[in-house]
């Protein structure tokens, strides 16, 4: 039944284009590829798409969706939520279409081919469901179809013919004209439809890279645009229940970009940024990966709606600067990995702790260096990804893992490019600050590599190294060559005495999920099926208050069952929580129901802290503030 209401439901394709193209038309390697999605079609919530390459002189072609997209160091393999594709040739007839693992169709026939039709599922449904299997894209990677939203990741409706990557392409996005939409693509008109009810916005991409690379939304959104200095920004949110609205962030983001911009000073590489964000209400269909992906010019964010404004705010600092330094590198300064990427087969740069790590660092020692936090702060975000580092393989060649990122043991590793990547960046910054008596830093160094190559010119990946010790010195060198190409860890102590800090012990403000830096109170039975908390669940003031023990199950957090399955989106929640609310959470222990219902007080921890050495030298301290920008 489904596959005949779908034949059904295709008809308005076949009379859509012209089935009479005449075959003096242009070649299709010197057209671009017109494509098409219809918003106000959807089958079964899912989209129809139809491609027309233009004519082809070879008898058998192959079109692609990505297996993996940039940006993500995971398998996608986008194909999967593509439903009957068919070929059509220029008498409407189908071609011979033959479907080859999760991403690929080749086409027979293919010097009579006139389009390709097929219908895309949203992967936030699949994703959160278990869905078809392996890997699921990562959120904000992912695509979203609901009446009142779609998240318009362009690489999982629209894919790529093996010879014409470098190809145009031209897009018409057909909506209810009701929807509000914004795209970081080059509109090139809108047309609506007889009775006013439709809207098809048009696009242009000058190759597939660009389809990839600039996502939309459509749909019941909340928009604001400003100006930060010359750049046009403009935010795009969906929340479904309208817990939170563009308005409430405004104001955040602006201090945040206008801070990131003055940071940057002459790296300027966009006259408008658009910031994506879906909320997700967490019901069993809602999207459970929160985070961001960059693009050139754009970012798409997943968050949850229950988070308390405050808790949004501080995320939207945190992780959306971090995307907006993504304009540095990879985007400005990148490998030929990157540069020609290959969404089938990618090969992956050895780079990843300067695309990730110091992007990280940058979107941590920016908000310090404008005055945005305390020195304190950064001091203490600065040991918790010390001590979260160490939980992960401290002695693994960072260059091996980056170029190995999909494989084992270094894919599990991944999550390290935050964390000691960050920390890599902040130790160069510190020596470049040291040899140069304050004139030169990190920022500086990618400021030179930036103007050296720039969005158009890529460096080889196995010479970088060299040039950065060429450009820098010996002592930066040495350092890549030991803790990031070789596998000795860093030790932290010798770059804090080069500004003057130390470690002591300190009570320091925590959250409710963690025991002092990123040490995570919980832990689990996957053979029972069962979350506890662990012993440094006691170093947490908050829970030692209401007596837990070490050991006991949680059943239920605010009265939702608390499972393996969904413990991800309900500890999530509990780390947004704020001080004065009230909570409550059902027990195991030993068989015992315990029960908490209580209001929330701000959780300390006595934890290991980094301090200004009381007895720094005048040199240490000199290098300090022209680190910290004092």
């Amino acid at each position: 039944m489904r596959k005949i209401l779908s034949i059904l439901s295709l008809g308005f394709l076949l009379v859509a284009c012209d089935a009479t193209k005449s075959k003096t038309d242009d070649l299709a390697v010197n057209t671009p590829i017109k494509t098409a999605l219809d918003l106000t079609a959807v089958s079964e919530d899912r989209v129809p798409v139809i491609v027309n390459p233009g004519r082809f002189t070879q008898d058998t072609v192959t079109y692609r969706l990505p297996r993996v997209i940039q940006g993500t160091y995971s398998v996608s393999d986008f194909g999967k939520y593509v439903d009957d594709f068919t070929a059509i040739d220029y008498e409407g007839n189908s071609l011979n279409a033959t479907k080859s693992g999760n991403n690929t169709w080749t086409i027979v026939g293919a010097k009579n081919l006139d389009k390709i039709t097929y219908y895309v599922n949203d992967t936030y449904d699949i994703e959160t469901s278990g869905g078809i299997g392996g890997e699921q894209p990562f959120s904000p990677a992912g695509t979203n179809i609901e009446p009142d939203n779609y998240v318009l990741n362009l690489h999982g409706f629209i894919g790529y013919f093996d010879e014409l990557k470098s190809n145009q392409y031209t897009l018409d996005v057909t909506a209810p004209a009701s929807f509000d939409r914004t795209s970081a693509l080059q509109s090139t008109g809108e047309k609506a439809s007889e009775d006013g009810n439709t809207i098809t916005t048009s696009y242009l991409a000058p190759r597939y890279f660009d389809i990839t690379d600039n996502p939309m939304m459509y749909g019941d959104l909340d928009v604001e645009e400003f100006m930060v200095g010359d750049i046009k920004i403009v935010l795009s949110l969906f929340s479904p229940n309208k817990t939170h609205t563009a308005e409430s962030l405004k104001e955040t983001v602006f201090e945040m970009m206008e801070a990131q911009k003055a940071y940057l000073g002459e790296i300027n590489t966009t006259s408008r940024y658009d910031i994506y964000v879906y909320l997700s209400e967490g019901k069993e269909d809602s999207p459970k990966g929160f985070g961001a992906l960059e693009h050139q010019t754009s970012t798409v964010a997943v968050f949850s709606e229950n988070m308390p404004l405050e808790s949004l705010k501080g995320t939207m600092i945190d992780v959306i600067a971090h995307e907006f330094f993504h304009i540095v590198t990879p985007l400005s300064v990148h490998s030929e990995d990157v540069h020609y990427f290959d969404y089938n087969e990618p090969t992956f740069s050895k780079h990843l702790w300067m695309y990730e790590g110091v992007t990280e660092y940058f979107a941590q020692h920016f908000q310090v260096y404008k005055g945005l936090v305390e020195p304190e702060e950064f001091y203490n975000t600065i040991n918790d990804k010390i001590m979260t580092s160490k939980n992960l393989d401290d002695s693994m060649s960072f260059t091996v893992m980056s170029e190995n990122v999909l494989e084992e043991p270094y894919a599990s590793n991944y999550y390290n490019v935050y964390m000691k990547g960050a920390l890599i960046g902040m130790c160069i910054d510190i020596l470049m600050q040291k040899e140069s008596n304050g004139e030169r830093s990190m920022l500086s160094l990618m400021k030179e590599l930036s103007n050296k190559y720039g969005v158009d010119q890529p460096f080889e990946d196995d010479q970088l190294i060299t040039e950065i010790t060429e450009m820098t010195y010996p002592s930066v060198g040495e350092f890549l060559r030991t803790h990031v190409e070789g596998e000795t860890p860093i030790n932290y102590d010798e770059f804090f005495e080069m500004v003057g800090l130390t470690k002591a012990e300190k009570e320091v403000e925590t959250n409710f999920i963690f025991s002092g830096g990123q040490n995570i109170i919980f832990d689990a039975n996957p053979q029972k099926g069962e979350i506890f908390f662990q012993e440094n669940a006691l170093n947490n003031s908050f829970w030692k208050s209401q007596n837990i023990e070490v050991g006991d199950v949680i059943k239920k957090v605010n009265g939702s069952e608390l499972t393996l399955a969904n413990a991800q989106q309900i500890i999530g929640m509990m780390y947004s929580w704020q001080a004065g609310q009230d909570i409550s959470m059902e027990l195991d222990r030993d068989g015992e129901a315990i029960v908490i219902e209580t209001t929330l007080t701000k959780p300390m921890a006595v934890s290991e802290s980094i301090v200004e050495d009381e007895h720094a030298t005048a040199e240490q301290i000199a290098v300090r503030k022209a680190w910290l920008n004092q």
